[in-house]
């Protein structure tokens, strides 16, 4: 992976592209027609200019005491910047890992913003198990982009570095809670949640079961509280033992579909924390000789494009994914260009799409 070189460090030159400290020589601070030095402040906290530089301009290596040391300094003395930079013309896209429909649908929404606004953008993966992490932000704060929209979730580490440099981000889907400051675009997880199990007890099924995503991932916990209003709205007791938590995969929704189907007295629809998950649950239906939705209903969350080809068509709660990430694009650039903000998070409206999974209990 190719790296910036961090240019002057050494004897605190300033650059425009990067927005450093301006330095030329040591200098009392308390001299008040003369800036404050970037080796001054390094002298000061006890540690070199290239580390006061990481600092300052939101680089990773530097241990979070020391980070406090210099800011406090920083913040005591005062700096100078150089001038701004002028805009890159780029965003970057920021995944953990890009393997699913559910991505593709996201770099949809974002090129085409991309496009009308003629901007470039850079995709980035961490990949598994967040290998390139490190690499990641330390060649994004290089790079300088206009702005960031990340689908992975960042350290508040990582988060004060993009602040650093006046990079500004957006969270799009958030998958745990984000401080009150930290612009975001997501779904309405929870009525989503709701509307699916409200259609099933319309059909008249009670007995229902719910494969959930992971415990510690935001929006499933909020789709699975929807299912519970809906159950207790409609007086109905939520069963602990039809209640799965699993990746929101088709190999864990089909492990979880043969679990809890295999059960007495066997539930007869199944709730799915996504569409990936529900194609497993098809699977283990059709392992354990159910018809859909004759013999079980089945309702998925997403409306990836696949909900519509697989036989029977998955009745599933659409996420609007590529309208979420051109919101969150929008959103991005405009806090690129500087511009204020009125909204700094937004949850877009889910809806029920009925097709053909889903059936009064008994195919009555």
């Amino acid at each position: 992976m190719t790296r910036t070189g961090r240019r002057g460090e050494g004897v605190g030159v300033s650059h425009a592209e990067s927005g450093k400290v301006v330095a030329s020589q040591d200098h009392r601070p308390d001299d008040p027609s003369r800036p404050v030095t970037i080796s001054y402040i390094a002298r000061s906290a006890g540690v070199s200019v290239p580390t006061v530089s990481k600092v300052i301009n939101g680089r990773s290596g530097v241990s979070a005491d020391t980070r406090a040391r210099v800011e406090a300094l920083i913040s005591r003395y005062g700096y100078r910047r150089s001038s701004p930079a002028t805009r890159s013309n780029m965003m970057e896209l920021v995944f953990d890992e890009l393997q699913h429909m559910w991505g593709i649908e996201i770099i949809r929404g974002v090129e085409r913003v991309a496009r009308e606004q003629r901007v470039g953008v850079v995709l980035t993966e961490f990949g598994p198990e967040r290998s390139a992490i490190h690499y990641w932000i330390d060649d994004t704060l290089a790079r300088r982009p206009d702005c960031v929209i990340t689908v992975a979730q960042l350290t508040d580490e990582q988060r004060d570095q993009l602040r650093a440099r006046g990079i500004p981000f957006v969270v799009l889907d958030p998958t745990s809670e984000l401080p009150d400051d930290v612009p975001f675009v997501g779904a309405t997880n929870w009525a989503g949640g709701r509307s699916a199990t409200r259609h099933l007890i319309r059909l008249g099924h009670r007995r229902i079961a719910v494969i959930a995503g992971p415990e510690h991932v935001l929006c499933s916990r909020a789709r699975l509280d929807g299912h519970r209003a809906a159950m207790d709205a409609a007086g109905l007791t939520v069963d602990p033992g039809l209640v799965s938590n699993a990746p929101l995969t088709t190999e864990a929704g089909h492990e979880a579909a043969l679990a809890l189907l295999s059960r007495e007295p066997r539930p007869t629809a199944v709730v799915a924390g996504n569409d990936l998950q529900a194609v497993g649950v098809y699977r283990g239906a059709r392992d354990l000789g159910l018809r859909i939705p004759s013999d079980l209903s089945v309702v998925g969350f997403d409306d990836l494009p696949i909900a519509a080809l697989i036989d029977p068509p998955l009745t599933t709660v659409r996420q609007p994914i590529v309208e979420m990430a051109v919101a969150a694009t929008e959103l991005a650039l405009a806090l690129g260009r500087g511009e204020r903000t009125t909204q700094v998070g937004m949850e877009l409206a889910t809806t029920l799409t009925v097709r053909g999974s889903t059936a009064p209990p008994g195919g009555r």
